[in-house]
């Protein structure tokens, strides 16, 4: 069964994604793949084709951990918990660039982190690359804190 989870916008909410999920957001990607590049460090999945990305989407993990975005029922981006070493785990977020601005990708995330505690998580890190300053104003509303300068990209953290 698809993991659902709600958020605090009642059209927003995120969907576990599955292998027939891959044509719809690998074009999703496609049409992003500027905003998608142009400070983010998104250039093997605008490189990634439907296959690879059916493959991956193919990949049962043991909890949902990988989420589509869905605004009124459309795909709109990802949000994801990466199991580093849990119960540590990194985020991984993007919204479509049509749909930034809008408190979207602060209310899916928020949710997400919620789903985390959840699962057990005492501590989940993000990455930003210097200059994303909506991002890092997003991880700071939600209470992250940075922890490390990486040269091209800073380290964020927060317990759960």
């Amino acid at each position: 069964m698809t993991a659902v989870l709600s958020t605090s916008l009642p059209d927003l909410r995120l969907r576990e994604l599955q292998a027939a999920d891959a044509a719809a957001y690998h074009a999703l990607v496609q049409q992003n793949a500027g905003h998608l590049t142009r400070l983010g460090d998104y250039r093997d999945e605008v490189a990634a084709g439907v296959d690879d990305i059916t493959a991956q989407f193919s990949v049962p993990a043991d909890v949902p951990v990988r989420f589509g975005v869905e605004l009124a029922g459309r795909l709109v981006g990802r949000v994801d918990l990466v199991p580093v070493d849990p119960p540590r785990y990194g985020l991984g977020y993007w919204l479509a660039e049509e749909v930034t601005g809008r408190g979207l990708a602060t209310a899916a995330v928020a949710a997400l982190l919620e789903h985390a505690r959840d699962l057990g998580a005492t501590d989940v890190f993000a990455g930003v690359t210097h200059g994303n300053v909506p991002s890092e104003a997003l991880l700071g509303r939600l209470g992250f804190a940075v922890v490390a300068d990486f040269g091209n990209y800073r380290r964020f953290h927060r317990t759960l």
